[in-house]
Formats: structure tokens, sequence, C-alpha cells
């Protein structure tokens, strides 16, 4: 990979793993693949390093990300084709770029190196920052105006179901109580009045107590997970019969949405006891993981932000009616 890139410096998650996976599906000539997920480029750089024959489609939504692999990625030419896009609209986007199928999908989920290391953009509970944490700040509403225009309920929901948090209902209160003094702007002020609203038995363990709150809100402003609902179905039927599919979650419930995709699609949707099964009725994904993969030790060490990552990879076996 090379080192001499104008983009910062980051180590991709699980890249070889990655790489690795894609390999058969596109290592022939006129292969496509897609990078949903391009961040700071550095999945990609490596795909069309090893795969010389390959054409790379890639969508992000954050344009300071494309701005930066634009430039990461300019030696390979028009071998690349960076767009600015949710990744659920990937199937608009091959519409558009005339492209019928695609050989290789691949999914890094969740918030970017870059995102998280710009102070400014708010997404980290270890530094003071604007509360923002959109990825395409050209639209939509800041984690800010979540916290200081949303109800009750909806706060306590978002934080449970998304953040995962035991105590959102206490969270939630302890916000409409501080904004109604002051608007919230900035990150620390929220990490401090999470850290008072949790029992400080809770606090002693599981790192940052604001992590579940950060997350939830991220995801809310984003919507990532409604986003990931329409995205894996579109990038699903895109794929070639041999094609493969790798998707990197970094929270349980990006991994249990991804997961109930690639067994549906494996699973036969005969009904039991039939002597015969119809090829309609048959998988039409074969899984290559089980379960979720890790990452290894070794690489942990070298890149903390791979120790949550739970890696999913399925094949196309046969067509399906459209």
């Amino acid at each position: 990979m090379s080192t001499d890139s104008p983009a910062p410096r980051h180590v991709p998650v699980m890249l070889e793993r990655c790489l690795d996976a894609l390999a058969p599906a596109i290592s022939g000539p006129g292969a496509v693949v897609v990078d949903a997920t391009l961040g700071l480029g550095g999945h990609s750089e490596a795909l069309l390093t090893r795969f010389p024959d390959v054409r790379l489609i890639a969508v992000d939504r954050d344009p300071r990300a494309l701005e930066l692999s634009a430039e990461r990625l300019a030696r390979f030419g028009d071998r690349a084709t960076l767009v600015h896009a949710v990744y659920d609209e990937i199937p608009r986007v091959l519409d558009e770029l005339d492209v019928p199928e695609v050989h290789g999908v691949l999914f890094d989920l969740g918030v970017s190196s870059m995102q998280l290391d710009e102070a400014d953009r708010g997404f980290a509970y270890s530094q003071d920052a604007p509360l923002d944490m959109r990825m395409d700040q050209t639209r939509g509403i800041s984690a800010a105006e979540v916290l200081n225009t949303y109800g009750h309920g909806d706060l306590a929901r978002i934080l449970k179901v998304y953040g995962e948090e035991r105590f959102a209902g206490k969270i939630a209160s302890a916000v409409l109580r501080e904004r109604a003094k002051e608007p919230f702007t900035t990150s620390a002020r929220l990490v401090e009045l999470v850290r008072n609203a949790i029992p400080a038995a809770t606090r002693r363990t599981g790192g940052n107590p604001a992590k579940r709150t950060f997350q939830a809100l991220r995801i809310e402003v984003n919507g990532e997970l409604e986003v990931l609902d329409r995205a894996i179905p579109g990038a699903l039927d895109a794929l070639a019969v041999g094609g493969r599919i790798v998707v990197m979650s970094y929270q349980s419930l990006e991994d249990r949405l991804v997961k109930q995709y690639l067994q549906a699609g494996a699973t036969s949707t005969a009904p039991p006891g039939l002597p015969v099964i119809p090829e309609e009725l048959q998988p039409w994904l074969k899984l290559l993981t089980r379960g979720a993969e890790l990452a290894t030790e070794e690489e942990i060490e070298e890149n903390r932000r791979a120790a949550p990552v739970r890696l999913r990879v399925a094949e196309r076996i046969r067509r399906t009616r459209r």
C-alpha cells in the first residue's frame, strides 16, 4: 500500500482478509467492485493495486472524504470512479454509470477514521468539539439539534435502541433539564452530563460512559440503520453470479441486520418435506464465513479500531427474479 499518499495515513481494518475474500470474484478481466464506504480510500487503493484489471466504483456521503480519496486514487485514472452518495443509493449510481452488475461489494460500516480524527466533526467523546456528527455536513440535522429539540420519549428511545444504554431515561431527563438552562453546543458538556447521570458503580467499568450516547446520536443523525436496511438488499441485487459481498460491522445492531439479510438469501424458502426443491425456492447466497469473523490479536495491537469489528462474507450462487 502506498505510503506517500497525500491523504492522512490510516490503517484499513482487516485489509488482507477483505482482499482475500473478494479475490476469487474480482481477479479476472472486466471485474467491477463497489467500495460502499470509501472513507480515506485505504481499502480502495489496495483493491486497485492488487487487482490491476478491476474497475472501482466508490461512494461516500462525506464530501471531505471524497476530496482526500480523489487525491489518493488519482494515479489510477479512470479505473476509479468516485461518487458523492449514500450507500443505499448504489443501485441508482450503478444505473447512471450504465453498470448492470458488479462482482464485489465492500462495506466498512460506522464512522470513518477521518471523521473520528477531525475534532470539529464532533464524533469523538474524548475531545471537546461542536456537536455535529453529520457524515455529510451539507445536509440533515446535527447532534446538537437532536439534543435541543427532541422530546424525552424520543431521546430515551434512541439512547436505548441505538446506544443500548441501560440508563436512557435518566440521561434523557438530564438533557431536558440542562438544555432548559442553556442549549447544548459542544461535546464536553454532554460527556459530563452522561457521566453524572450514570451510577458511580457503572462508571468504573466499560470505558467512557458517554460512548453509548454518542453512538446513538450518530446513528440517529445519519439515519444509519434505515440506510443500511435499504443498502444491503440493493447491493445484493447488483451482484453477479459468483460475485461476493464483504461487510464489516462495528456494533451489534448493524451486524444483526447484515446477518438477517445474508442468512435469508442462504436459506431455502421451500416448505418442509418437498422431495424436489424448485430452483426459485433454493438459496441464492452462500455464506463464506461461519458466523462473524473477528480481527486477530495482532491486528488489534496494530489498529485498535479493529477491536469491535464483525466481518461477514457471502457469494451469489444463482440468479433470482427481479
